[in-house]
């Protein structure tokens, strides 16, 4: 169990990961807010206006919220085909908080966003890399403007049961004209997962 301390370390790491911006959007439910008006990276009124590398500068506008969605913010595994067992829990995975910021190209939007997480080993699991399916969506109300899962790895160290993790994703686009109640949702890909090519099942040694 992580002492207070270290969740707010973590969380600390998870504001600091995109710094720069005067107003951050963090969020834990999946009520839909409209977008707000941020001014990402606001160092002078003429770096906004200053392209970085990529051709993308960051701007005044509007910037979606992101959000993780209630139903999809924990991830659970079972060894022997086994559900909804707890003594056959392999691994459990949570999403905690996110935050984003956004930057333009002149014609599209990019979301950038960084997602703290936790992962703890169940009574069949132990230390070592695990494969967390994560899904990210931009939705305008019903509409989605893009959708994807990314399969991302986090590791329990040796002789440790749970880790925290950060999970970033920094290649999203959207056209700019997208609505005010845009909100980026993210959350695990329920459906059947495959394990990653060269991963094994993860077993604790029996004393």
């Amino acid at each position: 169990m992580f002492g207070k301390v270290s969740r707010r370390l973590f969380s600390a790491s998870l504001l600091a990961l995109l710094t720069g911006c005067s107003t951050l959007g963090i969020g834990g439910n999946s009520e839909k807010q409209p977008a707000t008006d941020v001014t990402v990276a606001p160092q002078a009124a003429a770096a906004t206006t200053a392209a970085p590398t990529g051709g993308q500068t960051y701007v005044a506008g509007k910037c979606p919220q992101a959000v993780i969605r209630d139903e999809d913010s924990v991830y659970r595994t079972y060894a022997k085909g086994a559900k909804d067992d707890a003594t056959q829990l392999t691994y459990q995975a949570s999403l905690a908080q996110a935050t984003r910021q956004c930057t333009t190209d002149g014609t599209s939007l990019g979301i950038h966003i960084a997602v703290q997480g936790r992962l703890v080993a169940g009574p069949m699991g132990s230390s070592g890399k695990v494969t967390l399916p994560i899904h990210v969506s931009v939705m305008d109300n019903e509409t989605a403007l893009y959708s994807k899962t990314i399969n991302y790895t986090a590791e329990i160290p040796p002789g440790e049961t749970t880790t925290q993790f950060l999970f970033t994703e920094d290649d999203i686009n959207v056209t700019g004209g997208s609505g005010g109640f845009t909100i980026v949702q993210i959350g695990f890909d329920q459906g059947p997962q495959k394990p990653a090519k060269g991963e094994k099942p993860v077993r604790k040694k029996r004393h």
